[in-house]
């Protein structure tokens, strides 16, 4: 990953007042955690299409990074493509076998924001 470009860079969704959600729930996570999410950002970055272990499509223009973390934590990062791009909508500590709906339906409006 060191000369070589990015196939699609990633950008933190930024709402209307300017706030970049994935960012902050990014630095409320400890340093090891985040530089582990990183990492996987920069693979599906470098790397695109990345399959399954560290990315999966969730339907609907969706996709998820995909992290264990220590303590039996799974993090999760929704991500669409736009314009070149891969877009970081929402992340969050999944604590369920399936990502819940809320969490879904909250990527799919960002993404719908995105979009337009």
């Amino acid at each position: 990953m060191g000369d070589e470009p990015k196939k699609v860079p990633a950008r933190f969704y930024r709402n209307e007042a300017g706030a970049e959600p994935v960012r902050e729930w990014l630095q409320s996570l400890r340093k090891a955690d985040r530089k582990a999410i990183g990492a996987d950002i920069a693979t599906v970055e470098y790397g695109w299409p990345v399959g399954m272990r560290t990315c999966r499509s969730m339907g609907a223009g969706l996709s998820e990074v995909r992290r264990d973390l220590e303590n039996n934590r799974k993090a999760r990062i929704l991500f669409c493509l736009s314009g070149g791009y891969i877009v970081l909508l929402h992340g969050f500590i999944k604590k369920t076998r399936t990502t819940p709906k809320a969490d879904l339906d909250l990527a799919c409006a960002r993404q719908r924001e995105v979009r337009r």
